[in-house]
């Protein structure tokens, strides 16, 4: 069951001081929160505080270090994180160490030999290869061993991140960057691990500039291109700083991406000079992904490594990330499958466990995560997904709006190995004796935390309109408001009483001759007819029959085909009319 809730009106005063906007747009920034003006308009135009990067806690001293190590030769080492958002955080932090001058190397862990975040193994093979400071990109906030470990065999480690810190404990490393730490005063909480890199980046470039140190060629707007993608791709909040970063980023893909980008734009059929973020979140974010989720990121890695004298690398690269990306897709459809099975096993009186949970020793640690965000959209509860190698289990979560998915793991913290993440997802190893306790102890959690009746999924709504109101004009304004993403929707409506002209199934599934989504064409009041479609809602076709009257929650999109575009409602949800059409 889905409930449905419906933003008020604005007032009056409200509209009258944004004239010069249709009531449209005036009405959901209301709904969004933006209750003067004055912030209505400051959100259109981007506008923002200034931001100073040296407000982050301990940039002053990595700063320094960073620089004495380029000036005295020392070999830094980038460490970073094998999903889209640690890439391109190395990415970023490699470029900018490059122009500075230093002798860097990068090293991304692999996913499947090594699993998330710092090891003690991989910082001895960094130490063989004769670093002396190594910078952590999107990981080490929960690396407490490891941050000791590198002291003890000589190694500085400066730890860049975004991740929740464990009970606020903060690692021995020489600086840890993270705007999550309780004694930071830096005013965006909500960077992605590539946006801290890039405050790091732009300290250490504005640093070097005083001094009058050699920076190359380097702009930090170059930089932004990797910054829109890794935030994106790693579903922060699209709010303040981070839709600002986004948007400056949009630009410049559209204008002028990297080599690599321009390579994997075109193998995945888009068009730069049109892309949003929801061309990153669905396109190419899932594609720099797959190299990591199957075999190794550093694929990802150097495409977006790729110069303009390596076209030809470029465009290698990015066919190979377009094929593991279609791998993957397949990869994930049948590990879900059969996550599913697994986890509704133990249904009772036909309603699923509060907690979903499946592991097997024969799914990809690569797609566990997917396979858990499939659980979870699809039944919408709490999801885990182990895959079990020898004596050691790892497991990817995905979790409900109400649910702190890191939270429960920290209760369970004495049978992990490791653990981190965010509410919404969060990840974990540990020894394989221990996969059954874990599923009762976490089952026991998510059970006492689940509210009467289970967790209801919400639609909520910025306004209620007539589907008369909508034009291209409107869709034009409305376009304002992006760049759209987790913490920034598009804008989701409510209509009343459409009437149904046809109900059918389209697309191609897998294993299936049904289509697995619904076509329908609606009549609106005047007798106007609207093409809407509901991605993945296709068994509900039979359900609709011509002349039935409904009430619909939905969003409003461009379909695209042979050159024609054409207005058509996203269906999020829908019921019978509360009255006749």
């Amino acid at each position: 069951m889905t409930d449905w809730t419906l933003a008020p009106r604005a007032p009056q005063a409200f509209f009258d001081a944004l004239r010069d906007l249709h009531p449209l747009t005036a009405q959901i920034l209301f709904a969004r929160g933006y209750l003067d003006p004055a912030q209505a308009h400051a959100f259109l135009s981007f506008e923002g505080p200034r931001v100073d990067p040296f407000s982050l806690r301990d940039m002053r001293l990595a700063v320094e270090r960073i620089l004495a190590a380029v000036q005295r030769g020392e070999s830094v080492a980038v460490y970073g994180d094998y999903d889209c958002d640690g890439v391109t955080a190395s990415a970023l932090m490699m470029r900018t160490l490059r122009a500075l001058g230093a002798n860097a190397q990068v090293y991304i862990p692999n996913r499947f030999d090594e699993g998330y975040g710092l090891s003690s193994e991989a910082l001895d093979v960094l130490k063989t290869r004769g670093a002396q400071l190594v910078i952590t990109v999107d990981c080490g906030t929960r690396s407490m061993r490891e941050a000791l470990h590198a002291r003890e065999i000589g190694l500085d480690l400066i730890i860049t991140d975004h991740h929740e810190l464990e009970d606020g404990a903060i690692p021995k490393a020489l600086a840890v960057i993270n705007p999550q730490r309780p004694d930071c005063t830096y005013g965006f909480k909500k960077l992605a691990g590539v946006g801290v890199a890039l405050r790091v980046a732009q300290a250490l470039l504005r640093t070097a500039r005083t001094a009058g140190l050699a920076v190359g060629s380097l702009s930090e707007s170059a930089l932004l291109d990797l910054v829109a993608i890794g935030t994106v791709a790693d579903v922060v909040e699209l709010r303040g700083e981070n839709r600002r970063l986004v948007n400056e980023g949009l630009k410049r893909i559209n204008g002028a991406p990297c080599p690599g980008l321009q390579a994997l734009i075109k193998v995945a059929g888009l068009h730069a000079g049109a892309l949003t973020a929801r061309s990153i979140g669905f396109t190419l974010g899932p594609r720099l992904n797959a190299a990591g989720r199957l075999e190794t990121a550093l694929d990802a890695y150097h495409l977006l490594e790729c110069s303009d004298e390596d076209a030809a690398r470029a465009s290698e690269l990015a066919g190979k990330l377009d094929a593991q990306n279609s791998a993957r897709q397949t990869l994930t459809a049948s590990t879900a499958r059969d996550a599913e099975i697994r986890a509704l096993s133990t249904v009772k009186d036909g309603h699923p466990p509060p907690l979903l949970f499946a592991a097997s020793d024969q799914y990809n640690v690569g797609v566990i995560g997917l396979a858990a965000s499939r659980l979870m959209e699809k039944h919408y509860r709490p999801a885990v997904v182990v895959s079990v190698s020898g004596t050691e289990a790892r497991g990817s979560c995905r979790s409900v709006n109400g649910f702190d998915i890191t939270h429960a793991l920290d209760e369970c913290r004495d049978l992990f190995t490791k653990h981190g993440g965010h509410a919404a997802a969060a990840g974990f190893t540990l020894p394989t004796g221990r996969v059954n306790e874990l599923r009762g102890r976490l089952s026991d959690i998510v059970a006492q935390q689940q509210p009467q009746g289970g967790w209801q999924r919400v639609i909520s709504a910025d306004a209620e309109l007539e589907l008369d109101q909508l034009d291209w004009q409107v869709l034009s304004e409305l376009q304002q408001l992006e760049p759209h993403g987790a913490g920034n929707p598009k804008p989701a409506f409510v209509a009343r009483s459409a009437r149904v002209q046809r109900a059918t199934r389209m697309g191609k599934a897998e294993g299936s001759a049904l289509g697995p989504h619904l076509k329908l064409i609606l009549i609106d009041r005047r007798g106007f007819k609207w093409d809407a479609v509901g991605w993945h809602m296709g068994e509900k076709a039979g359900a609709l029959h011509e002349d039935d009257s409904i009430d619909l929650a939905f969003q409003l999109g461009v379909n695209e085909w042979n050159g024609k575009r054409q207005m058509q409602l996203e269906i999020m949800d829908f019921r019978a009319a509360d009255k006749p059409a």
